[in-house]
């Protein structure tokens, strides 16, 4: 599908991970995927939230300021972060087992493509050049309760990313509960894909436009 030459006025990463952490309650203990999704930690203000990172970390806080860096704390993306008081640090197999024992109320993650039965492609899209990187998104798609993908809502050749039947290998089954996108954030159901909210200015017909599957309202 390609994108229709109507331009949307689409939210930035960031705005679409302050929008994803608005609706975060209070107490949750939460996976952030790497890339897009640690921007999450960024924006929970005035609420207990628990991230963690597959690393080896629990209370994860938000990005360090430059001239307050501590070379030893990195995410899961090698990115530098800051730990809340209480947090924790732990080995990996410690860190897995908590994602497989079902432990985590959520795992916000990256995606390439997300089916409206909950399928997610997040790890690889089949080129002949990309190197295998499927790293804990496997076990973090079957093993949290709960499935939040953060993504713009098409590719950049204007493809939609949410679909009938994903065309990427998959790496989870009918996981994905939500999606937040750069125009929407859209729930995932047993009858498919239904609106939840738009970015201002976007309306249900240009959502669905930019959808390859039927969108339904709420």
């Amino acid at each position: 599908m390609s994108e229709p030459a109507t331009k949307l006025k689409t939210l930035t990463r960031e705005q679409m991970a302050a929008r994803l952490a608005a609706d975060i309650p209070e107490g949750w203990y939460v996976n952030l995927g790497i890339g897009a999704p640690t921007l999450v930690a960024n924006y929970v203000a005035n609420r207990e939230v628990i991230f963690h990172s597959e690393n080896g970390l629990l209370g994860v806080g938000p990005k360090p300021a430059d001239e307050n860096i501590e070379p030893w704390l990195i995410n899961a993306g090698k990115q530098y972060i800051t730990m809340m008081a209480g947090g924790s640090t732990f080995d990996s197999a410690d860190s897995f087992g908590l994602i497989r024992g079902g432990h985590l109320d959520l795992a916000v993650l990256g995606g390439y493509e997300v089916a409206e039965n909950g399928d997610l492609a997040n790890w690889s899209t089949g080129a002949n050049d990309a190197g295998p990187a499927v790293g804990g998104a496997m076990d973090l798609g079957a093993g949290a309760k709960q499935v939040w993908v953060l993504m713009d809502h098409t590719t950049k050749s204007g493809s939609s990313k949410l679909v009938e039947k994903c065309s990427y290998p998959l790496t989870a089954l009918g996981s994905v509960t939500r999606i937040y996108t750069n125009i929407a954030v859209i729930d995932v159901t047993p009858h498919g894909f239904v609106l939840r909210d738009s970015a201002p200015g976007v309306t249900f017909d240009d959502v669905q436009t930019r959808t390859s599957a039927v969108l339904h309202r709420r």
